[in-house]
C-alpha cells in the first residue's frame, strides 16, 4: 500500500456507514453495498466502515475486513477507506494487514478499551500494528490516552496522516493544532453537533453518522463552513441537530439505535443493532419518525437540486 496520500482529501465529511445485518444476524452484503454506493453517489469520499457507529465492538475482525472489501467494491478508486483497528495487538495487526489487502487505504486506531493505559503502552501498540501494515494511519482520540503530546510526537512518523479528535475541549484542541508543525489533518470526531466549533478552531472536516440518512445535508454543511459561509452552515446544522441531540440522549446510548431505526424510514432495512446496544420502544420510534420528517424532506429537496438535469 502506498504511503502517498494527499492529506487535503481528508478535509471533508468522514462517513461511518451503518452496518447491515440480515434476519440471521449475519452481514447483509447486498444492503451494505447498495447503501455504500448511495453514499458515494451523494458525494461521500472518506469512509470508516466498521467504526464506532458501525458497531465496531460488536463486530468480529473478519466482519470488519469484509465491510472494508464491500466498501471498496461499492465505491470508486478515489474513495479513501480507513479500517478501524483495536482489540488484542496480534488481532489488530492481522486485521490491519487483511484490511489493506481487502482494499483499505489505511487504518484508524479506535479508542482503547484496555484498562491501565499509558502513553508508552499506546505508542508501542500503535507502532507494532503500523509496522505490520505500513500504511496511512489515523488516530482516534476520545480520552486522556493518547495524550496530545503523544499525537504530536507520532506526527513525525511518515505513516501518520491525521487525528480524529473527540474530546470536545476547544481551547485544548486549538492549542494542539497550533503546535503541530508537521501537517497532520485534525478531524472533528464528534459529528455535526460539534463540527462548526472544531472547524473554526482548525479542523478540516468531521465524522458523521447522521450522513447515513442525510448525506447531502452533511456535505452541504461542511461545504458552507469550509467556504466561510457560517450563516448557511449553521442553518443546515440546525436542520440536522435533532438527529444528533436524540443520539446523545442517556449518555449517547441512542447513538446507533436511533440511526438504525431512522434508516428504515428511507426504505432500507439494516436489522436491529447487536447487543448490548439498546432497543427502542414504540414511543421512541414514534418520536424518531416525527423528528426525521422535515430532515428527510430537506434531504430530498437538496438531492434533487444536486441531480443533473435530464
Amino acid at each position: 500500500m502506498s504511503l502517498q496520500l494527499d492529506r487535503q482529501q481528508l478535509r471533508t465529511v468522514h462517513i461511518v456507514p451503518l452496518t447491515a445485518f440480515d434476519r440471521n444476524d449475519q452481514l447483509n452484503l447486498d444492503a451494505q453495498a447498495a447503501h455504500t454506493a448511495k453514499l458515494y453517489e451523494a458525494g461521500m469520499r472518506v469512509f470508516l466502515p466498521g467504526a464506532g457507529t458501525s458497531e465496531f465492538h460488536s463486530l468480529l475482525p473478519e466482519e470488519i475486513v469484509e465491510l472494508v472489501r464491500i466498501t471498496r467494491q461499492s465505491t470508486g478508486p478515489e474513495a479513501l477507506i480507513f479500517a478501524p483497528i483495536g482489540y488484542q495487538v496480534g488481532v489488530a495487526r492481522q486485521t490491519a494487514v487483511d484490511s489493506i489487502k481487502a482494499g483499505a487505504t489505511g487504518i484508524m486506531f479506535m479508542p482503547f478499551a484496555h484498562p491501565y493505559m499509558s502513553d508508552r503502552g499506546a505508542e508501542e501498540y500503535y507502532l507494532s500494528v503500523m509496522d505490520a501494515a505500513n500504511c496511512p494511519t489515523l488516530y482516534y482520540k476520545k480520552a486522556e490516552i493518547p495524550s496530545d503530546a503523544l499525537l504530536l510526537k507520532l506526527a513525525a512518523d511518515k505513516r501518520s496522516v491525521g487525528v480524529k479528535y473527540s474530546v470536545n475541549q476547544m481551547h485544548q484542541f486549538r492549542t494542539t493544532v497550533s503546535a503541530d508543525n508537521l501537517g497532520l489533518e485534525w478531524i472533528c470526531g464528534s459529528a455535526e453537533r460539534f463540527a462548526p466549533f472544531y472547524m473554526l478552531a482548525g479542523s478540516g472536516g468531521f465524522t458523521s453518522g447522521a450522513g447515513n440518512v442525510c448525506p447531502h445535508l452533511s456535505l452541504a454543511m461542511h461545504a458552507a463552513f469550509a467556504s466561510g459561509d457560517y450563516a448557511e452552515g449553521m442553518r443546515i446544522q440546525h436542520l440536522i441537530l435533532p438527529i444528533e441531540d436524540y443520539r446523545a440522549r442517556a449518555g449517547d446510548s441512542f447513538n446507533i439505535s436511533m440511526l438504525k431505526y431512522a434508516i428504515t424510514l428511507t426504505g432500507a432495512d439494516f436489522g436491529p443493532p447487536r447487543p448490548p446496544q439498546r432497543t427502542l420502544t414504540s414511543e421512541q420510534e414514534a418520536e424518531i419518525r416525527q423528528l426525521m420528517e422535515p430532515i428527510l424532506q430537506a434531504e430530498a429537496e437538496l438531492a434533487q437540486q444536486k441531480s443533473p438535469v435530464s
